[in-house]
């Protein structure tokens, strides 16, 4: 298989792992840098935007109830929340309706799920897929936060938060099924 991203370090690495598990990279892919506290979309191998994110308070970590973010390859399970305004908030993945500046002031410290989700599914077996790995079971997600002052530091449960606006663009660009590379 021809190696599809080829502009640094990480894109090496993740041919190598889609090389290993015989998935052809898509025209589309994310990858996360919980280093940098950045996203980066690239597009047929070309960086067209990157974010700054946030990820877990805790070290990275695949393993189930480690509240850390998973590393490794892979996918967007599931898209939700499309035609949802910016800003409001989800509870178990279904919209509330309500804008979290709505809420009570008690909820201004917690880190809510706002404005659209990306679930993701681990695609290495033993990785980050299956057993007390599998980042899907984890409820692992790319998603909006009443938190945008803070992003940039370590703020998450093991979920990739982003800006409101941002994560509704991305969302717009993104499919199921689209490959997401966390790492280092």
């Amino acid at each position: 298989m021809d190696a599809f991203f080829t502009s640094d370090a990480p894109l090496e690495q993740i041919n190598k792992t889609c090389a290993r598990l015989g998935i052809k990279p898509g025209e589309r892919l994310l990858v996360v840098r919980v280093g940098t506290a950045t996203l980066q979309f690239f597009r047929k191998g070309a960086l067209v935007r990157s974010y700054v994110v946030s990820t877990s308070k805790r070290p990275p970590s695949n393993l189930k109830h480690s509240l850390g973010t998973p590393r490794g390859l892979h996918e967007i399970a599931e898209r939700i929340g499309a035609g949802q305004p910016p800003g409001v908030v989800f509870k178990s993945r279904v919209s509330t309706g309500r804008h979290f500046s709505e809420l009570p002031e008690s909820t201004d410290h917690e880190n809510l799920i706002t404005s659209r989700i990306l679930w993701l599914r681990g695609l290495e077996p033993g990785v980050n897929r299956g057993g007390e790995v599998d980042t899907y079971e984890r409820y692992i997600y790319i998603h909006g936060t009443n938190q945008e002052a803070r992003l940039g530091e370590p703020l998450s449960a093991g979920c990739v938060l982003m800006r409101n606006l941002d994560i509704v663009e991305l969302y717009d660009e993104v499919r199921h099924g689209d490959l997401v590379w966390i790492g280092d």
